[in-house]
């Protein structure tokens, strides 16, 4: 059960677009009628589980459309390139489809500098918060820029200058985000099967 569960809740991910673990598996035992089930699988399988169905059934097209997901992230972090921007998430990961954000962690003590840039450039957007697991029992808000390049949704996350070292928790296993600078994400483009530490 717990396994089908991870594979439902895999399936809800792809079909959303969502990033949502919490979501997916409570969907997951919806579809399966497994509510009382006290067996719920780790965020960490239902990642496993989207990388296995995305290679089963999108096996086409998602290494296509995830070579153009990154190529956006190229060129938004070439954009912020003044504010060390740090590609995170499935782009970065390798698990993204049509329907994933792109997600930037940049640097500036100053949040007006940001919004000014894309004023300047006539680029709309929208002020989001975005709140981050720091440590195990800690959370914090950051603000978040949302944007849309080339049709995709791009989410850049502003952190401090002074917090440059802070890695967030990832949601998949608890781990601090593994984060790429634009070389690392250079050397991904031309060779798509690299992911840097």
């Amino acid at each position: 059960m717990r396994q089908r569960l991870a594979q439902e809740a895999a399936r809800v991910l792809i079909e959303s677009g969502s990033r949502d673990f919490a979501m997916a598996k409570r969907k997951a035992a919806e579809h399966l009628s497994a509510h009382d089930t006290r067996n719920l699988p780790t965020n960490l399988e239902i990642e496993q589980a989207l990388a296995e169905y995305q290679r089963l059934f999108r096996s086409e097209n998602q290494p296509q459309t995830l070579q153009k997901l990154r190529e956006v992230a190229y060129e938004a972090m070439s954009f912020f390139s003044d504010f060390q921007p740090r590609l995170v998430g499935p782009v970065l990961s390798g698990t993204a489809d049509t329907n994933t954000a792109i997600t930037l962690h940049i640097f500036s003590d100053t949040y007006e500098d940001i919004s000014m840039l894309l004023l300047n450039n006539n680029i709309p957007f929208e002020n989001q918060d975005k709140r981050l697991r720091i440590s195990h029992d800690n959370y914090e808000v950051y603000p978040c820029i949302v944007f849309y390049a080339e049709q995709q949704r791009i989410e850049a996350v502003v952190f401090p200058k002074n917090k440059h070292g802070l890695k967030p928790l990832s949601p998949i296993d608890g781990k601090p985000m593994q984060r790429a600078d634009i070389a690392s994400v250079e050397i991904m483009l031309n060779e798509t099967d690299q992911i840097p530490d």
